[in-house]
């Protein structure tokens, strides 16, 4: 989470937890879950999620400051309690290799209005205005964790979308992030069915694209609505799909060095990455299990051949 911003879960989340053998699948699908998971949470929804670094008043509880190497898993439930009353109020995680954020239970807080202007725009139209979305790549040439998690959801709504067939994906940014992944897990040959970016700003899309690739509004988390009649959507998060959309130009500078006056230069180069990328499999797994199609028998050997130990569903293993 970006400081000062916040979202709320709508589904349950943190213990008590109960494994899949014991709830069954008809509880499971009534709870929205259809497909095999490690346990459903059966703790109250509305969690409330912020960054660490903008909770205030709160003390750890030392008794529940479960963890592996590097930090708080929020294994044993709520750990920061707060500092007037004592009352445990949230979970705080961030050891390695999770997500660091604050989980506020939605019974021992509320939430207030402040004072002051909302940062962000509510309407569409401020995706193409905005900020150039999440770079997809660290200084070192790394993807980032957020792409991975961004691509890992909105692969899972590409696949639903697919109803099986092949998917053609554009060259470009689109192309390292979700071309070998489809091309793994769907067949090949005919026929097909294509991905597209659409959205606020964007032309009209083609009424021959099989699949569009659409922004989530980054407030309130709805996916935008192409015109009716159109292609099937798959929602990536607002970051990220701004990135795809409005890539920008890279910005030159001024030539140095005994260059004639007026010279331009492309250093430094461009980075590259490191790898190719992986979308996060769990993030996958997760949305794919709360989507009915997940029901159909040839999405389900899909989440079954994603879902294997230590499979590495994109080299084909």
């Amino acid at each position: 989470m970006e400081s000062g911003t916040y979202a709320v879960d709508p589904e349950p989340s943190g213990p008590p937890w109960r494994p899949w053998h014991e709830v069954g699948e008809a509880e499971a699908a009534s709870r929205g879950v259809f497909a095999p998971v490690y346990g459903l949470s059966y703790a109250a929804p509305g969690e409330i999620v912020v960054a660490p670094g903008d909770t205030r008043g709160t003390v750890l509880i030392p008794e529940r400051c479960e963890g592996y190497c590097c930090g708080l898993t929020g294994a044993d439930g709520p750990n920061l309690a707060c500092e007037r009353c004592g009352r445990p109020v949230a979970t705080r995680i961030d050891d390695c290799s999770l997500w660091q954020a604050v989980w506020f239970t939605p019974d021992a807080v509320r939430r207030l209005p402040v004072d002051g202007p909302v940062p962000w725009a509510s309407g569409w139209e401020a995706l193409a205005r905005g900020p150039q979305g999440v770079p997809p790549l660290s200084r070192s040439g790394a993807w980032s964790r957020e792409w991975e998690a961004a691509v890992g959801a909105a692969l899972a709504h590409v696949l639903v979308a697919s109803e099986g067939a092949p998917v053609v994906v554009p060259d470009g940014l689109v192309a390292d992030t979700f071309r070998r992944a489809l091309d793994a897990l769907l067949p090949q040959g005919a026929p097909v069915k294509t991905l597209a970016l659409a959205g606020p700003g964007l032309p009209a899309p083609d009424p021959a694209a099989g699949i569009l690739l659409v922004p989530r509004h980054p407030l309130t988390g709805e996916a935008w609505r192409p015109p009716s009649g159109t292609s099937r959507t798959a929602p990536l998060a607002a970051g990220m799909w701004t990135r795809l959309a409005f890539p920008g130009e890279r910005p030159w500078q001024p030539a140095a060095g005994g260059l004639p006056d007026g010279v331009l230069r492309d250093d430094p180069l461009p980075l590259l990455p490191d790898r190719f990328f992986e979308p996060d499999d769990r993030v996958l797994l997760d949305t794919l299990a709360r989507l009915p199609a997940v029901r159909q028998p040839w999405l389900r050997a899909v989440h079954d051949r994603v879902n294997r130990p230590y499979a590495r569903f994109i080299q084909g293993v």
